[in-house]
This record gives structure tokens, C-alpha cells and sequence, in this order.
């Protein structure tokens, strides 16, 4: 099996959980019926919550995750592959962790990611975003296995890291999945680059879902999920609104793509220059 129909669902999560999973899970049936075999949601899918106060308070365990069961439900019942692309999970000492699942057509959870690099910047939109308030930060890369070969597991702005892509495409990902909440300023300056980006170093498919519209507190996300082809071009965008994306990915594209630019393969050892060292100044300094 090579060739796998992905879906994006694009979604405007709120904060309220039990609302969020019966939305999304009706996207999701939606893209099953509309023959999607891998179907990915977005960043923060299940609750959008930037109130730290309010998103401890409502956040669960994942063994108790309402939306994480409610979604593992309409995976085995739909019967096909489902990314969760991250729901709040409480893990104690006032503490969550931005983790996605991967969830096989049985229900059952076979790869589990937490977001490792967290999103602690002020990017001119008016809001200060320090998700290390209430985020643990992952601290492993994670390579799931399917029926169409090893796939990446990334959240958002781990996408701005592509030494973890490299890791994950090195050893052995053909495809891996960024599912985002981009906010509107850092989406219209950078998204389309970053993901095609990671998609070109590494010849690699980038499946991207992405949050969209204006959410609690007033935050805007960007919008425009994305399936990324390994030589760079956009299979599929999903513009602004809310709704479902769908691309028919042959993973062997990838394979070609590796052949034509081997560059995976052509790593070299070298030195790191050490700031302040003479050896760094201009010749005739």
C-alpha cells in the first residue's frame, strides 16, 4: 500500500469540549464518507482555551478525555485512520500537555505525541502567548507506524525546528503531519514557507490541519490547511473557512523525490562556530 486519500478537517474550535467533538465528529464522518482513509484534525482541536485558569479547570486526564474517546468512537465506527492533531491533557501539578494520537481503525491508540517546542513569543498581534505556562513541552520525537509505512508526528511550531524533521524523515517518514492553530500575523507571513519547506528538505509528504477564524479571547488563527507534495507543490489548501481538504498521497512519490536530491544521505560532521571566536572575523579585519 502506497497511495492513501488524507483529509484535513479545517475547524473554529471553542471552549467548550463536548460541543467541539460533536462538530468535529460529524466533519469527520463527513470525510470518510467522502472516501478519506487517513482523516487529520487540527492543533487544539477538542478545546480552544487561552485562559490558562479556565483551560486547567477543564481540561482531563486521557484517560478520562471525553473528546478523545468521542473521537475514537467515530474511528472505529467509520473505520479508518484518524490523526487527533492535539487535545489539553492534564497531567497534574497545574500542568497540561498539547498531545496528539494517532488512532488506528479499531478505536485503538497507536502513537501518542506531545508537542515538544512551545510557543512562548510576542508576534505583534496585540496578545502574548507563553504556552510553557500551561504546557509541559514534550521531550521525544515519535515515528508511528501505518499500513503505508512510518509517519512523523509534529504540533505547529515544532514546524520552525527542522532538525526534527529531518530525525523523523532519516528515519524513515515518508509523511508527517503538522496540525496547527497559526496565528493570523505569523500564517500570512510564513505558513505556505515553513511547510513547504520541511516538505522539500526532507522529500516528504506535509499534511497540515489548521485551526481557523477568531476564537476565545479574541485570537485569530490563519487558516489554510495544507497536504504538501515531497518536490514542494500544494495538493490541496483549505483557504479561510471552515471545512474539509482531501489529496491523494502516493508515498512513493517521496522515494523519487530522495532519488532525484539525496541530500538525506549527505550529512557531514562539522564544527559549531562559537560566537566571539577571532576565527569568525572577516578576512583583513
Amino acid at each position: 500500500m502506497t497511495v492513501i486519500r488524507v483529509a484535513c478537517i479545517q475547524t473554529n474550535s471553542g471552549p467548550d469540549p463536548d460541543r467541539n467533538s460533536v462538530e468535529v465528529g460529524e466533519m469527520i464522518r463527513q470525510a470518510a464518507a467522502d472516501g478519506a482513509e487517513m482523516v487529520t484534525t487540527p492543533e487544539i482541536v477538542g478545546m480552544f482555551e487561552p485562559d490558562r485558569a479556565r483551560a486547567l479547570a477543564t481540561a482531563r486526564p486521557e484517560e478520562s478525555h471525553q473528546v478523545l474517546a468521542r473521537f475514537r468512537e467515530v474511528a472505529a465506527e467509520e473505520r479508518i485512520w484518524l490523526l487527533i492533531g492535539s487535545l489539553s491533557i492534564s497531567i497534574g501539578d497545574e500542568m497540561l500537555s498539547n498531545r496528539s494520537f494517532l488512532v488506528a481503525p479499531d478505536g485503538s491508540v497507536v502513537a501518542r505525541y506531545s508537542k515538544i517546542h512551545m510557543f512562548d513569543v510576542q508576534v505583534g498581534d496585540g496578545a502574548t502567548y507563553r504556552e510553557s505556562r500551561t504546557y509541559r513541552p514534550g521531550e521525544n520525537a515519535v515515528l508511528a507506524t501505518t499500513p503505508w509505512g512510518p509517519v512523523g508526528m509534529t504540533i505547529c511550531y515544532d514546524v520552525r525546528f527542522p532538525a526534527l524533521y529531518r530525525d523523523l524523515a532519516q528515519a524513515g517518514a515518508r509523511m508527517i503531519f503538522v496540525p496547527a492553530a497559526f496565528t493570523r500575523v505569523t500564517g500570512e507571513a510564513h505558513w505556505h514557507v515553513l511547510q513547504r519547506a520541511r516538505a522539500i528538505e526532507n522529500g516528504c509528504f506535509i499534511v497540515a490541519p489548521a485551526q481557523t477564524g477568531t476564537h476565545a479571547g479574541n485570537r485569530r488563527t490563519y487558516g489554510h490547511s495544507l497536504v504538501v507534495a515531497p518536490w514542494g507543490e500544494v495538493l490541496a489548501d483549505g483557504g479561510t473557512e471552515t471545512g474539509i481538504i482531501m489529496a491523494e498521497c502516493d508515498l512513493d512519490a517521496a522515494d523519487t523525490a530522495r532519488a532525484r536530491i539525496p541530500s538525506l544521505t549527505h550529512d557531514r560532521p562539522y564544527s559549531a562556530p562559537v560566537p566571539g571566536d577571532p576565527a569568525l572575523r572577516l578576512a583583513g579585519e
